[in-house]
Parts: C-alpha cells; sequence; structure tokens
C-alpha cells in the first residue's frame, strides 16, 4: 500500500485510529447529528495545523455569526484568539450561496484558499449546500470542484454536514474518507462514539471508538483489541521470580510470582485482596517503580491500611510509588486501559497492582468484549515487562465453591490465588491457596491465613476433609 504524506491531526486517539493522521491534499467529510461534536473536533483539528507551521480557511454556510463560535471555543485549551485573522480566517460564504449560487460559492474559495495560501480548508455546511443544490449531479460537482482545487495545491480538506449520510450517497463516493461521529445511550447515560466509514487507500482501525469532550477538547480511545491485537508480541519469558511481599506466600508459589506474570487474587468482600496487594507493592524500590490502580481507595486511605497492618510503604511523593484511583462513575473501558498502559510505560512500572478488575468489567458498555479486552490487555502490559497481580471480587462471602463473575477470564491469567472465608466452631476463619501457576510447580494445599500487627500471615494447612476450596470459571450470569 502506497505510504501518504499525512499530517497530524492533534487529537489524541484519531491519528491512531488513521493509521497515522490525515492524508495531505485528500478530502473528508466530518458527519453527525448536530452536537455530535463535529464542529469543536474540526476546529481542534484547525489550531493545531496552525500551531504545526499551517496556514487554515475555515468557511461556513451557516448562518450564526462566528463571534457566538470564538464565544463558545473560548472555553478549550486549544483556541488561541491571537491566531484569528492571520494564520486562521474564518469567512461565512451564506450570503453568496443565498444570492448568486453553489458556482459563486466554489469560485469564492478558489479565490480565498490561494490567496490566503490555506494548507487546511474546513467547509462547515455541507448540507446546506446539498439542499441549494437541484440535483445529485450538483452535489457531486461542487464535491469535485472544491476539493479538486484544494488538491490542486496540496490543502486537505474537512467537509461537515449534520446529515447521517449513506454510503452511496453523492458525497459519500466522491471524498477520500468519512469519519462519522455519534452516540449511544448505555443504560441511562449517552456515550460518544466515532467510526471511520471510509478510507480511500489506506488503513484505518475499523468499528467504533469511544470519544469524550472536556476541556482539552475531543479525545479518542481507540478499542485496545483494534489497537493492540494480532500477532502475539514477541517477550521475553523470564525466569525471575518478584516477592509477593509475604515471605510463607512466595515459599508456596517456588520462589514467588514469575516475573512478567499476570496473577489474579480472587476472593470475597474483606478477604484481604487489597491487603495482598499493598504487600506486592511493599517492595517498591527505584529499580523495581510501583503503581496501584483501583477503584475504590484514594492513596491516603491506602496508607492508613496499610499502616494499621504494620505494612511499609515507600514515603508519600516517592518517585516510585504511585497510586492512581478512577472512583466509580461513567468510566470508559478504553479510557482506562490506554491510560493504564500509559502509565506502565511512561513511569517504566515493574509492580502493578490493579485493584480490582471489576472496575473494568462495569465500565464496559459491550460487555461481550470484555474476554478479548482483557486477553488483549495483559498481553500489552506483559510486552511491557510489567509483574501484575490483580484482584477480583466473588460474589460468595463464604463458602467452599467460588464463582467467578465473568468468563472465560482464567484463560488470560498466568496465575489464580484463591482466598476464601468460612465459619468455624462460630468463629470466621481465613484460607489461602494457589488454583493455578502456569508451567510452574506450586504448593497445592489451602492454608489457614490472618490479619497480624505485622500483616497477613499464613498459617498452617486445613486438616479437615472436604473443606479445599475450588473455583469455577464461568459462571452464567
Amino acid at each position: 500500500m502506497e505510504e501518504f504524506s499525512r499530517i497530524a491531526s492533534g487529537i489524541g486517539g484519531l491519528d491512531q485510529i488513521l493509521e497515522g493522521g490525515l492524508i495531505k491534499g485528500a478530502s473528508y467529510i466530518v458527519q453527525g447529528r448536530p452536537g455530535a461534536g463535529k464542529t469543536i473536533l474540526s476546529n481542534q483539528v484547525a489550531f493545531h495545523h496552525v500551531a504545526d507551521g499551517g496556514r487554515v480557511l475555515f468557511v461556513t454556510l451557516l448562518s450564526e455569526s462566528h463571534d457566538r463560535l470564538f464565544q463558545a471555543l473560548g472555553r478549550f485549551d486549544f483556541f488561541d484568539a491571537e491566531k484569528l485573522g492571520e494564520d486562521i480566517s474564518y469567512v461565512s460564504v451564506f450570503q453568496t450561496m443565498r444570492q448568486e449560487g453553489l458556482d459563486a460559492v466554489v469560485k469564492l474559495l478558489r479565490h480565498e484558499t490561494k490567496r490566503r495560501q490555506a494548507t487546511l480548508l474546513v467547509f462547515d455546511g455541507l448540507l446546506n449546500a446539498r439542499d441549494r443544490a437541484d440535483n445529485d449531479f450538483d452535489v457531486k460537482t461542487f464535491v469535485a470542484e472544491v476539493q479538486g482545487q484544494a488538491a490542486f495545491v496540496g490543502c486537505t480538506v474537512l467537509f461537515l454536514t449534520s446529515a447521517s449520510l449513506e454510503e452511496t450517497s453523492p458525497e459519500h463516493t466522491m471524498v477520500d474518507g468519512v469519519i462519522e461521529l455519534s452516540d449511544m445511550l448505555a443504560g441511562v447515560r449517552t456515550v460518544r462514539q466515532i467510526q471511520v466509514r471510509k478510507s480511500r487507500g489506506s488503513k484505518a482501525l475499523g468499528g467504533l471508538h469511544k470519544f469524550e469532550i472536556d476541556r482539552r477538547g475531543v479525545t479518542i480511545y481507540p478499542r485496545v483489541e483494534a489497537l493492540y491485537g494480532g500477532a502475539l508480541p514477541d517477550e521475553e519469558i523470564s525466569s525471575a521470580r518478584l516477592s509477593c511481599g509475604v515471605a510463607e506466600l512466595d515459599a508456596l508459589m517456588g520462589g514467588g510470582v514469575p516475573q512478567g506474570s499476570v496473577t489474579l487474587v480472587a476472593g470475597p468482600t474483606g478477604s484481604g485482596k487489597t491487603t495482598l496487594g499493598l504487600h506486592f507493592l511493599s517492595k517498591a524500590t527505584a529499580e523495581e517503580p510501583t503503581l496501584h490502580f483501583g477503584f475504590f481507595e484514594n492513596e491516603q486511605r491506602l496508607r492508613l491500611k496499610a499502616r494499621s497492618l504494620g505494612i511499609a510503604l515507600p514515603e508519600a511523593g516517592s518517585a516510585y510509588f504511585t497510586v492512581l484511583c478512577h472512583p466509580m462513575g461513567e468510566n470508559l473501558l478504553d479510557r482506562l486501559a490506554h491510560e493504564l498502559i500509559n502509565e506502565v510505560r511512561d513511569r517504566k512500572i515493574s509492580r502493578l497492582f490493579i485493584d480490582g478488575l471489576g472496575g473494568f468489567e462495569r465500565a464496559s458498555v459491550h460487555r461481550e468484549r470484555l474476554a478479548e479486552f482483557f486477553a488483549i490487555l495483559m498481553n500489552h502490559l506483559r510486552s511491557l515487562g510489567v509483574t501484575t497481580l490483580a484482584s477480583w471480587e466473588t460474589r460468595e462471602l463464604i463458602g467452599s465453591n467460588v464463582y467467578a463473575p465473568a468468563g472465560e477470564i482464567s484463560a488470560v491469567l498466568d496465575n489464580l490465588i484463591l482466598l476464601r472465608q468460612f465459619e468455624e466452631n462460630d468463629e470466621l476463619q481465613r484460607s489461602i491457596s494457589i488454583q493455578k501457576m502456569r508451567e510452574s510447580a506450586f504448593d497445592t494445599k489451602a492454608r489457614r491465613f490472618a490479619f497480624t500487627p505485622g500483616g497477613l500471615r499464613i498459617s498452617e494447612p486445613l486438616k479437615k476433609p472436604g473443606k479445599e476450596a475450588s473455583v469455577t470459571f464461568p459462571l452464567a450470569d
């Protein structure tokens, strides 16, 4: 496939799903209903293009004044009023179209593009032009003339339209790419999504990708499966072991968790999953930076818990101990994954504790993709060389049989540690057992453990027959 010269959009995630950015000299339709984010996205691209040394002609066929547009754009970080007029020019052709027709608009655009030496042309109001045309042939002619003269001078074109054009529409057949913005209701919340519906001669990440609009403008989160899927990444398989921070557990696992592996700690609420994770993170050093990625407790609460159990964490502000808390709310599955991956990569994290995986499950809009999502996410974490502990809360508070709340996840794990609670002589007892260690021997006995002023302490094996715990994957909801 031919390599194209491209321009960066300046929008996080958009260049990734376009496999490198907008093609220089190409034309795109950006479509979506009113309020979908087309104007914000196109202006964000425009101001980034100017910051990169380009020049932008922003043409509107709308009746509203540009002052109202600038007032709305002023709340975004990318907007720079000092760039208006010289580097980025806003021109209204509404009166020209109404009084003289589309031919006059084409002539005006040719003149202004050349006069202002524009390298990016944004045309906001393709639907208005369509309404002004007498037939489909006129629409084709208009689009062809605008993009033809722009391409001649290497100018990239974005046509904005509020119409949801079909693939057979004359506009679709003329342009090089079609980007559609939409939203959907997921329960009671609205989720924004973007799709590249056409990319002529160039690869693109297909399917729907979620995005958000905030002070930064538009931020897109490409689906992890699409971005990092494909062949398994090459990785060095280390024979080294990392301590869990609990000497007895290290011994049961044959020396600790294998470096670069993924270990799930499953158990009911209050069974010690976070405590075990804090033990694991307490081994942080400058050579082994750690990250706590959770949903329920901030750093202050984690430190309070650690102090009460005698677990020594690095001092607050330490460069090699990071806590990221994403309270349960309207999270996006792929945003969480990208933030996690970026933190691990940028901080060169060696030890990672995800507290718990259920936070990802709750953020998912399409739960049928969870098995593939977790598989790709864990593969990518392995490729980054991080050793991961992740917790998963099981439903059963007390009992011998434990069921995982999501199916098919066991296949993506290297190791599985099960924490269980049961009653004995009217007292709550706890046990820990290793259910799985990939390609490694381990102690299969379930053992008692307790929380002590020195942290989690494992003692003798359970003696009564029939009390060994078992875990079952999956459970049908």
